[in-house]
C-alpha cells in the first residue's frame, strides 16, 4: 500500500495558529495542536466523496516506456519519463493561469506547490510554465506586509466559499525553493528581473526567518514569533537546503548565507542522534541554553519521527553533493542511510514512517520516499538505487503519473529524485562573474 499525502502541511498550519494566537510554551503547544495532520492515505475515492473534481488529461501520455525494455543504469533514467511526467503534471495540476492545485487537500494551493513548479520548470527548461506559476503566486500570495515579499503559504476556499489567502504566514522552505528557482532562471534564460526579485525576497527571508544563536545562525520554518521561544527553537531539518544557501551567498553578499550551510550540517548530524538508527526527524527542538537537541514526543501533529517531511533531507543533501561536491553531504548520506539500506536489503520495502527507535509507525509504503531515496542512493549505492527504481518507482508509473492523478506530493518528490544533476549545468551553479547590485 502506498501513501497519498493529504494536507501534508496541516501540521504547519496548526502550529502557527496555536503559537501566534496563544503564545504557549513549546511542549504545551505540541500537546494541544489540532489533529488536522493526516498521517495516512487519502486517495481519489475520498476526493470524489468530497465532490472535489479531478482533472483529466488534455491528451494521452504514453504509458511506462521502461516497463518492457532493458533497465537503465541509475545515472541515466530515461529522459522520456521526466519529460512525460512533467507534461502530465502541467496538465493535471497547473491551471492555465499558473495556479498549482493540490487535489489531495480540497483543491487548495500553497507556496510550496508554486515553488516546486518553478524549480521543476527551470530544471527542464520550460520558461513559459515558470513565468505563469511565478506570476500567479506574486499576484495571489503576497502577504500584504509593506517590507515583505514572501508568500503566504496557504490559499484556497474559506468557509464562505470564497477563494483567497487562508493563512498569511509563510513557510520558509517554499521561499527557499522559489528563490533558488529565480536565481537559476535568471541565469538560464538571461532574465535580470528574476535575480532582482530573488534578492528582494532574500532580504525579507533573512530578516524574518533567520535567527542567531551563539556563533550560529539557523533557518526557522517560518515567522520567528511562531518558532522561537526564549530558550527553544522549533526546527524542521527538511527545510535546510545547503546548495540553495550557496547560491544565495553568490547573489546577496550583504548577508552571511554561508553560515546556514554550516548550521544545516550541524543540525542534520547532531539531531540524528535523537534516533537510535540515526535518521532525520520531521521536527525537533533546539535548546538554545545548552545547544542540545530535543525530541518532540507529545501529541500529533508535531512529533519527532522519520516521516513525510524528512524524505526531503535526502533530496536536499544529495543536491549539495551533486552540484557542489560537498564532502559532508556524501558523508551524511553514507552514515545515515545505513538503517534504510539494511531494511531494504532484508525486506525489500521501507515503511512510510519510522519512530525514533526505527520501528514502523505505519504499515504502508510511500512512493515519494522511494523517489527521494533514489536520488541519494544513486550517489552512494547505485545497486540499491536501481533496485528501488525498478521495484518501487516505475511499477507505480502510468500515463506520466506516479500512484494516482491526485498525488501532488508524490509527483514532485519522485521527479526531483530522478532528474540528473546535470539538468542544471555548472555555469548556472557557479558563474565565473556574479555581479552584485548595491544593497540598502
Amino acid at each position: 500500500m502506498t501513501a497519498n499525502f493529504a494536507a501534508k502541511k496541516a501540521n504547519f498550519e496548526g502550529l502557527l495558529t496555536m503559537r501566534l494566537n496563544f503564545a504557549m510554551p513549546l511542549l504545551m503547544t505540541t500537546l494541544m495542536l489540532s489533529s488536522t495532520w493526516m498521517s495516512g492515505c487519502r486517495g481519489s475515492d475520498q476526493l470524489q466523496a468530497q465532490n472535489v473534481p479531478l482533472p483529466s488529461l488534455e491528451k494521452p501520455i504514453a504509458s511506462n516506456p521502461i516497463a518492457s525494455t532493458a533497465s537503465p543504469t541509475p545515472s541515466t533514467v530515461d529522459p522520456t519519463v521526466l519529460k512525460q511526467s512533467w507534461e502530465a503534471y502541467r496538465q493535471r495540476f497547473i491551471q492555465a493561469d499558473g495556479r498549482v492545485i493540490d487535489w489531495e487537500a480540497e483543491a487548495r494551493s500553497t507556496s510550496e506547490g508554486q515553488a516546486y513548479a518553478m524549480l521543476r520548470s527551470v530544471m527542464i527548461d520550460d520558461p513559459q510554465t515558470f513565468a505563469r506559476t511565478l506570476a500567479w503566486a506574486e499576484k495571489n500570495l503576497k502577504r500584504g506586509e509593506p517590507s515583505d515579499s514572501l508568500w503566504a503559504w496557504k490559499w484556497g476556499r474559506n468557509e464562505q466559499k470564497q477563494w483567497g489567502i487562508l493563512d498569511r504566514n509563510f513557510a520558509s522552505d517554499a521561499d527557499v525553493d522559489a528563490i533558488t528557482a529565480l536565481i537559476l532562471a535568471s541565469r538560464r534564460w538571461n532574465r535580470p528581473a528574476y535575480l532582482t526579485l530573488a534578492q528582494t525576497k532574500l532580504r525579507a527571508l533573512w530578516a524574518l526567518s533567520v535567527i542567531p544563536v551563539g556563533d550560529q545562525r539557523y533557518l526557522l520554518p517560518g515567522p520567528r514569533e511562531a518558532f522561537q521561544q526564549p530558550t527553544k527553537l522549533l526546527l524542521n531539518p527538511s527545510y535546510f537546503s545547503p546548495a540553495a544557501f550557496r547560491l544565495f551567498a553568490q547573489v546577496d553578499r550583504a548577508r552571511d548565507w554561508s553560515s546556514l550551510v554550516n548550521s544545516s550540517y550541524q543540525v542534520l548530524e547532531q539531531s540524528a542522534a535523537l534516533s537510535t538508527v540515526n535518521l532525520p526527524s520531521d521536527w525537533l527542538a533546539l535548546d538554545t541554553t545548552n545547544g542540545q537537541f530535543q525530541a518532540l514526543l507529545g501529541a500529533e501533529p508535531i512529533v519527532s519521527r522519520y516521516g513525510f517531511d524528512a524524505y526531503r533531507v535526502w533530496w536536499r543533501v544529495a543536491l549539495d553533493a551533486a552540484w557542489y561536491g560537498e564532502p559532508r553531504a556524501k558523508s551524511y548520506l553514507q552514515q545515515h542511510l545505513v538503517s534504510l539500506q539494511q531494511m531494504w536489503r532484508s525486506q525489500q520495502k521501507i515503511p512510510a514512517q519510522l519512530d525514533l527507535q526505527g520501528k514502523p509507525a505505519v504499515t504502508y509504503e510511500a512512493t515519494a520516499q522511494y523517489g527521494a531515496l533514489y536520488g541519494a542512493f544513486r550517489l552512494i549505492d547505485p545497486q540499491t538505487a536501481e533496485a528501488i527504481y525498478q521495484k518501487k518507482i516505475m511499477p507505480q508509473y502510468r500515463n506520466g503519473i506516479w500512484e494516482n492523478n491526485a498525488a501532488y506530493y508524490t509527483q514532485n518528490l519522485v521527479w526531483f529524485g530522478l532528474i540528473p544533476s546535470i539538468a542544471i549545468s555548472a555555469p548556472l551553479l557557479q558563474p565565473a562573474n556574479v555581479t552584485q547590485p548595491p544593497h540598502p
